[in-house]
């Protein structure tokens, strides 16, 4: 009886830290709960003016001006017709299609094939050619815009689609290598080494082989690339100037600023909620894909 109770009296003595310990695991402390609504405060700001020209780009213009926070009294799916047809978003938007598409496509086979030889082979002045690309990271756009016109320019591809989606390419191209570099490197190299067993060459093995087995990579940098691209102002702005080449954001620009876009307010938001949609259907469907990739590396 005496063994008995002194086993009970020491299960309940072991057994009672444990309480505390688990209370702490799961209280919440200031500095998790100030960081949780700065974030939600965040989230807020950022979304909020998104709603906003959704909201607006159903309203008319009379509604606009009256209460622009207003609810619209019915679903103007016009807006967008009229934006499409009458303001040129239609081509724009197709230009922009074009560009980005040419641009994300030439990034990822030459980040891909760069980043597989760094990642893989040893060779003189590695090195300094890796760090020479990854500097370009560092490097603003709006200092090379002038030199880059003339380049552009005297390769006769001045105010054309074609030179836009080679200068996106170069400016894409040094985040890519870095990003593409860090991930080949976590490959298992005996696969190469099978299919070199196999009689594979060095271009087989890195399409057949390599590059399929870095799709997570491959699909989170085109999509960082496809987002980045797709946002850019500057570059075309000053690489092109006819009204039938201008990309979304620049076509935008012109319609709302220099020709005031003939007050029409309501047109004016069904094109920017156009010139958003695809960058938020890309994200909210392949945001898992994203979230995969940049963490395949460190998981194996």
């Amino acid at each position: 009886m005496a063994i008995a109770t002194h086993e009970r009296v020491s299960g309940r003595t072991a057994a009672a830290p444990r309480g505390p310990r688990s209370g702490r695991r799961g209280s919440v402390g200031p500095t998790v709960a100030v960081a949780q609504a700065f974030l939600v405060l965040w989230a807020v700001v950022s979304i909020l003016p998104l709603v906003w020209a959704v909201v607006s780009a159903f309203k008319s213009d009379p509604e606009i001006v009256a209460d622009a926070w207003s609810l619209p009294g019915a679903l103007r799916w016009e807006n967008f017709a009229r934006a499409w047809e009458t303001a040129s978003i239609g081509t724009y938007f197709g230009n922009t299609v074009v560009v980005v598409g040419g641009g994300v496509a030439l990034t990822l086979l030459l980040s891909s094939m760069g980043a597989y030889i760094f990642a893989r082979f040893e060779f003189r002045l590695k090195n300094a050619l890796y760090y020479f690309f990854i500097a370009g990271m560092t490097f603003p756009v709006f200092m090379a815009l002038v030199p880059l016109f003339f380049v552009v320019q005297n390769l006769g591809l001045g105010n054309s689609l074609a030179g836009l989606i080679l200068v996106y390419t170069a400016y894409s191209l040094p985040f890519s290598m870095f990003f593409l570099v860090a991930f080949f490197r976590t490959l298992p190299e005996e696969v190469a080494e099978a299919a070199k067993l196999d009689g594979c060459g060095e271009a087989r093995i890195f399409f057949r082989v390599m590059l399929p087995l870095a799709r997570p990579g491959l699909i989170s940098v085109g999509i960082f690339n496809f987002i980045g691209q797709w946002n850019q102002y500057l570059i075309p702005l000053v690489l092109v100037s006819d009204d039938d080449k201008f990309v979304l954001s620049q076509g935008l620009a012109n319609l709302a600023v220099e020709q005031g876009y003939a007050g029409d307010r309501s047109g004016l938001f069904a094109g920017l909620t156009i010139a958003m949609a695809p960058i938020l259907i890309v994200y909210a469907l392949l945001q898992g894909r994203i979230q995969a990739g940049m963490t395949a590396g460190a998981l194996k």
